[in-house]
């Protein structure tokens, strides 16, 4: 075997371990794997309608969530992932959602104002003057046959005289009544004399003339009609009206 080729040989055997050994070189190395996504965090809103109501109203509780598996709100315990709910809150009330997922876990709130209505103060109504007038001006009874004031009647007419003086724009019409006994011109006239009596002794108590009406209706007018002595009382008497 010649010098020159062996030589030849050893070149042919270091080329072949230099391309060799450059392959390996270029040979790709594997990438590392990609790590999983982390969990998506939970999302949640809750809305409370109307956020502002009277005591014993209602509300609508509505709520909405994402990537979760456990929500709950702290007056309800544990409810759906989404809902809506109708509550009547007793006083304003802040309701709180959480909700809890794999990724995390996420609060939501929501306001209700309860406000108390105020009690609307009932104002008594002023009276009428016809009524505040019948309050408080009595009638005057008379004894069968009589026109005379009598000293128990004398009380009730003074009283009516102090109402009338404190109360100046009333005008007064006093009527003369008699029970059904007795000829109707004898009751005409002495109905005349009972309203004509209690009209002297007003203006007597202060209360002038020209505020003052009278007329007779003797037997014509009777307030009873029973034929007993309660009822013919009842009709002997100088009766007052305001005079509108």
């Amino acid at each position: 075997m010649s010098t020159r080729f062996l030589r030849f040989a050893g070149y042919s055997f270091v080329l072949s371990a230099i391309l060799l050994l450059g392959a390996c070189h270029k040979k790709a190395v594997p990438a590392p794997p990609t790590p999983p996504p982390p969990p998506a965090q939970p999302t949640a809103t809750l809305t409370v309608s109307p956020t502002t109501v009277q005591r014993g109203q209602s509300v609508q509780l509505s709520w909405s969530t994402k990537n979760s598996t456990d929500v709950s709100i702290d007056s309800l315990g544990a409810v759906t992932p989404s809902g809506t709910r109708s509550l009547t809150p007793s006083g304003s009330t802040t309701y709180t959602l959480t909700a809890k997922g794999t990724g995390g876990m996420i609060q939501a709130t929501a306001r209700v104002t309860v406000t108390v209505p105020q009690p609307v103060a009932v104002v008594p109504a002023e009276p009428s003057d016809q009524e505040l007038f019948q309050r408080n001006v009595k009638d005057i009874y008379f004894n069968y046959d009589r026109y005379d004031v009598r000293p128990a009647d004398a009380v009730t007419l003074k009283a009516d005289a102090d109402f009338l003086a404190s109360h100046p724009n009333y005008r007064v019409i006093i009527s003369g009544h008699c029970d059904e006994r007795g000829s109707e011109d004898y009751n005409m006239a002495l109905g005349s004399n009972r309203a004509d009596g209690v009209r002297d002794q007003l203006v007597n108590l202060g209360v002038t003339r020209d505020r003052i009406k009278t007329i007779s209706y003797g037997k014509e007018k009777p307030f009873c009609t029973e034929a007993n002595e309660q009822c013919w009382q009842q009709n002997r008497c100088a009766h007052f009206s305001l005079d509108q």
